[in-house]
């Protein structure tokens, strides 16, 4: 073989050893152009049956995906960033990775979960964060409401997310400001023709038998997210079962004598020790919710999320993956949780710091897990019936829709025995 052959098959071996094999999307905060959009391009590898990587607390969490032209083409049609790496960069990211003396982990993901989503027929995905942060990323998701639950239908889905929902039958407690308004009054009366239809002579006797079967969902292994009003409202109604807790003007006929002493907090997840508010006008369910005690300026309302060690804690440190750990506050029905009354073998994963409110938690139910997740938009700050959607296109890097689609990435990871 002559010397000038042989330079030709040097530089073609060596063009094969250099040739990109993985495709990285970093999530620190300065690198990427749309975090939200990056969680949809893992869902979407994924479903179509490729191999991902989740970097937990490498540059923000970042995502490896295997290099393919049609992954880079979704990149740039979804306007995500993403930078080529070949075998020797990734083993490298890998190896500074495993090292003990860095608080980071690799987590395979394995498989798209099914997401479903508890929310009323004809909601628009604008009402609910969860369902306008899952249509913004591109990750699908089923919509399902009591008929699907009650019919033995979570079993179908690794995911489900609880709507800003009542389940104590009490419409919301929008009575006070709102009972003379036609949204009001046409809710209340297809949630009544709901439950008749499904053989309850109570909503709330509906509303508490499907808060029973989204128990069962979780330990039987299912993962459920729930935020804002769906948080408390669906441990009060595992608490008060078989209880009698409505007023009239929800049920027809009079709360149970002594109700609160009836209470049964075993049955909670996350929540124990609350006073259920009895006035029906209150805009509230419970103490659980900190919206009244609080008193904290706009300005300074923030939380910080707790770190976790990646290697022995994967699944928490998982949920708080983001570019930043000081998380903008935002109001809602549910603002935050009181810590005191939160179970201790509950985690606590963001706080706020000038109170010791908690506003991200997470705890096992059986073979599955649950987080709940306090207020109504992150990006709206008080949010008030009837506003306009929020449009992320104007936050696609906003770090508390992150923390949804942490939960929604979840599932897709590889089980493996805790070391704790």
């Amino acid at each position: 073989m002559g010397f000038k052959n042989t330079i030709v098959l040097l530089i073609i071996l060596f063009s094969f050893s250099t040739k990109a094999s993985f495709v990285l999307l970093p999530m620190d905060e300065t690198t990427q152009k749309n975090h939200l959009k990056a969680y949809g391009i893992t869902f979407w590898c994924l479903d179509k049956k490729y191999k991902a990587s989740w970097l937990l607390n490498y540059r923000g969490g970042s995502f490896l995906l295997p290099d393919a032209s049609e992954i880079r083409k979704e990149c740039q049609i979804r306007g995500v960033s993403f930078e080529v790496l070949s075998d020797a960069d990734a083993n490298s990211i890998l190896n500074e990775i495993s090292s003990p003396s860095q608080n980071m982990e690799t987590v395979i993901l394995e498989k798209a979960p099914k997401v479903a989503v508890y929310t009323p027929k004809g909601k628009q995905p604008w009402d609910d964060a969860v369902t306008l942060v899952l249509t913004y990323a591109e990750i699908p998701f089923t919509p399902i409401y009591d008929e699907e639950v009650l019919s033995d239908q979570l079993i179908l889905y690794d995911w489900l997310h609880l709507h800003h929902e009542d389940f104590t039958g009490q419409y919301g407690k929008f009575y006070g400001a709102y009972k003379s308004t036609p949204w009001y009054i046409e809710q209340k009366k297809s949630a009544e023709d709901l439950a008749a239809k499904l053989g309850f002579a109570k909503v709330a006797q509906a509303k508490g038998a499907v808060a029973k079967k989204i128990r069962d969902f979780v330990i039987g292994g299912g993962f459920m997210f729930a935020m804002c009003s769906a948080t408390d409202s669906f441990d009060i109604a595992l608490t008060a079962d078989g209880i009698d807790i409505c007023e009239p003007m929800f049920d027809g006929d009079p709360s149970e004598a002594n109700y609160q002493s009836k209470l049964n907090y075993l049955n909670s997840f996350a929540f124990k020790d609350f006073i259920l508010e009895r006035r029906p006008e209150k805009y509230e369910f419970s103490d659980i919710d900190m919206t009244e005690k609080r008193r904290i300026p706009m300005d300074k309302d923030y939380f910080t999320l707790m770190e976790f060690s990646a290697k022995w804690d994967p699944i928490p440190s998982m949920l708080c993956q983001n570019h930043t750990q000081l998380v903008k506050g935002f109001m809602g029905q549910t603002t935050a949780f009181d810590s005191n009354l939160i179970k201790s073998n509950v985690l606590l994963m963001g706080t706020c710091e000038l109170n010791g409110e908690a506003r991200y938690i997470h705890g096992e139910k059986g073979k599955g897990m649950f987080a709940f997740f306090s207020g109504h938009d992150p990006e709206d700050y008080q949010h008030q019936v009837g506003d306009a959607p929020t449009v992320l296109d104007l936050h696609p890097n906003s770090p508390g829709y992150r923390l949804i689609l942490n939960n929604v990435l979840f599932p897709a990871a590889r089980k493996k025995k805790l070391k704790t």
